[in-house]
């Protein structure tokens, strides 16, 4: 291994530590979701391969034993389970994934800990379980209402599901309940996405996530679209939609945190996904789990068979990088800069700062108190605003 002996400090933060995260890679699914490019297997791709939940739950289980001893003694935050399908689990491994992270390193007063699920392997029970497990957070895969989009995007849950699901969790005692939207998918209209908020924000949750559609090379998505089966998703129907999205979800009461977030309180906000973005610390559990300490990021071997097997010899890496100071000065611009809380114009020098000036000028960005933040007009330009700070500004 090439880890360090213990980590020995935290990731440089302005002011307070980061809070230091767990996430879990589930990879199991039960089937392929056309637009996926995640590390994902379904039962009859893992057929012979002698991977499976008990499995990873062991091998899981042996790599929290190795982050211990690279971490030492430090209470976790948050928790994230991801993936893949981590409702396929169901509550009761669900809760033995919580528990062997509690007895190896304990939580933190308060931890958040929160599960992607999709509405279709969720109950009332599954909930109540959940809850009784220790978990404060779902995050619930909606992605639209409409059946013609969800078969576009081969998602296999009813158009209402996702909202009969959401209230379960909040019947059930869970005190975030998160829904995930997907847009700008080819044959979505603007009513479409429309009747999607409004199912949204009928169901009474307090977080929204909304991502436009990419089409990933390699997805069945991309060989529809490459044979003309499909258009590929428009730019501009996208920022059209973006600000649709922006509008019904202001109006409601949810305001935006980050580009792709909207959360009706500062308690809604997702704590684990803050830490990504403010340049936190957490170790990645599972086949093709990424991790960031100190200044170092690395990730694991993708297969569940040859994770496994990887973790039973001592570890689980595939690769590492050292990140340098303009690479984590880059990060942190970028990622930053995608909050509310906007980038501080003390991380830039004189030409990032004049370049800043300029994009204040354009309407991209608005600056109060040495501090710049992204209008909405420049939330969807993001990337090329940050682009703009680097390219005047680098390190």
């Amino acid at each position: 291994m090439r880890h360090p002996s213990r980590v020995p400090g935290l990731a440089d933060w302005d002011v307070v530590p980061p809070p230091f995260g767990i996430y879990v890679h589930v990879p199991f699914c039960a089937a392929r979701c056309g637009y996926c490019d995640f590390n994902t297997y379904t039962a009859s791709e893992l057929d012979g391969s002698g991977a499976s939940p008990d499995g990873w739950l062991d091998a899981v289980r042996r790599e929290l034993d190795i982050a211990a001893a690279v971490v030492g003694e430090r209470a976790v935050d948050t928790v994230f389970v991801g993936g893949g399908t981590p409702s396929l689990l169901g509550a009761a491994r669900l809760g033995e994934v919580l528990g062997a992270v509690r007895s190896t390193f304990g939580l933190a007063p308060g931890a958040e800990v929160t599960t992607e699920s999709n509405p279709e392997s969720t109950s009332p029970e599954f909930f109540t379980g959940l809850v009784e497990a220790g978990f404060t957070r779902v995050s619930l895969g909606m992605q639209s209402a409409a059946p013609h989009v969800l078969r576009v995007l081969d998602r296999r849950h009813t158009p209402g599901r996702a909202v009969e699901a959401a209230r379960e969790a909040r019947a059930a005692g869970l005190g975030h309940v998160n829904l995930d939207l997907i847009y700008a998918t080819p044959g979505e209209t603007e009513d479409d996405l429309a009747a999607s908020l409004d199912a949204v924000l009928d169901a009474g949750v307090d977080h929204v996530s909304a991502y436009a559609l990419i089409v990933e090379n390699g997805t069945a998505l991309a060989r529809r679209v490459a044979r003309g089966e499909l258009p590929a998703p428009d730019d501009d129907v996208a920022a059209a939609r973006y600000e649709l999205i922006d509008d019904r979800l202001s109006a409601a009461g949810l305001g935006w945190y980050e580009v792709s977030n909207w959360a009706a309180d500062d308690a809604a906000r997702c704590r684990h996904n803050l830490g990504y973005w403010l340049d936190g610390d957490w170790w990645g559990l599972g086949p093709g789990a990424h991790s960031h300490l100190a200044g170092a990021r690395w990730w694991n071997v993708k297969h569940p068979a040859r994770y496994a097997t990887a973790v039973a010899a001592g570890s689980a890496e595939a690769g590492r990088e050292e990140l340098t100071a303009a690479e984590r000065h880059t990060e942190r611009v970028m990622l930053r800069l995608r909050l509310r809380s906007g980038l501080p114009l003390d991380l830039l020098d004189d030409a990032g700062c004049a370049a800043a000036a300029r994009a204040t000028a354009d309407g991209l960005l608005d600056v109060d108190g040495g501090v710049a933040v992204l209008t909405r007009r420049g939330r969807l330009l993001a990337d090329g605003v940050a682009h703009a700070l680097l390219a005047a500004a680098p390190v």
